[in-house]
C-alpha cells in the first residue's frame, strides 16, 4: 500500500500522529475529514430540524486543501455546533480549493434523500455538491457492507451518475486513489 487516508468524524485531532507514522512507514498520508454538514445553515438550531447533520467527506488535495479543511473543521466547532461541529454549503463554497469531496456513507446527504424516498432530492443534493466542488473533485461514494439499504442506495447512486454523465472510477478498496471521477467505492 503506498497510500493511508484518515477521515475521523468531526475532527482532525488525529492527523499529526497519522501523519508522522505514514512517513515513517514510507506510506503516503492522504488528509481528510468526514464532517457534519447542517440540514440548513450552520447557525441555525432548532431541535428535530437542525440536530440531525449530513455526513461528507472531504480530503485534502494538496497544502491549499489541507488549509480549507482546518478552516472547515474549526468553523465547525466555533460557528456550526450544534451537538456536533458543522459546517454549511455556503462555508464548502467558499473553502471548497483543493479539496475532494465523496458523497458518503448512508447518513451523507444524497444517500439519506435516495432511503427517504426523495430521488429529487437526492439528485438535488448531488448537483449542489457537483457545483460546489466540480466535477474533478466530486464523488459518489459506493459502499456495500452487506446491507439492503446500501444497494438500494448504491443502485440510485449509479442512476443519479449516468444523468449528470459521471465517468465510473474505479472499484477501490481502503488506501488506493481514486482515478478519473464520477464514483469511488470505500470499505
Amino acid at each position: 500500500m503506498n497510500a493511508l487516508a484518515i477521515t475521523d468524524h468531526g475532527s482532525m485531532f488525529g492527523v499529526i500522529d497519522f501523519y508522522k507514522a505514514c512517513h515513517k512507514e514510507g506510506v503516503k498520508p492522504v488528509l481528510g475529514c468526514e464532517v457534519y454538514v447542517a440540514p440548513r445553515r450552520r447557525t441555525d438550531r432548532l431541535p428535530k430540524l437542525d440536530d440531525q447533520p449530513s455526513h461528507l467527506v472531504l480530503l485534502a488535495e494538496n497544502q491549499r486543501g489541507y488549509q480549507n479543511l482546518l478552516k472547515l473543521v474549526s468553523l465547525g466547532y466555533t460557528e456550526g455546533f450544534y451537538y456536533k461541529p458543522r459546517i454549511d454549503k455556503e462555508l464548502l463554497a467558499r473553502h471548497n480549493e483543493g479539496l475532494i469531496a465523496l458523497s458518503g456513507c448512508l447518513a451523507g446527504e444524497v444517500a439519506d434523500k435516495i432511503l427517504g424516498g426523495q430521488p429529487d432530492k437526492a439528485r438535488r443534493a448531488a448537483q449542489d455538491y457537483l457545483e460546489i466542488f466540480g466535477r474533478d473533485h466530486y464523488f459518489l461514494e459506493l459502499q456495500d457492507h452487506g446491507f439492503q439499504e446500501q444497494r438500494t442506495v448504491n443502485r440510485e447512486l449509479l442512476k443519479i451518475a449516468a444523468a449528470f454523465q459521471l465517468k465510473n472510477a474505479d472499484a477501490l478498496a481502503p488506501g488506493q486513489h481514486v482515478k478519473g471521477g464520477g464514483i469511488i467505492q470505500r470499505d
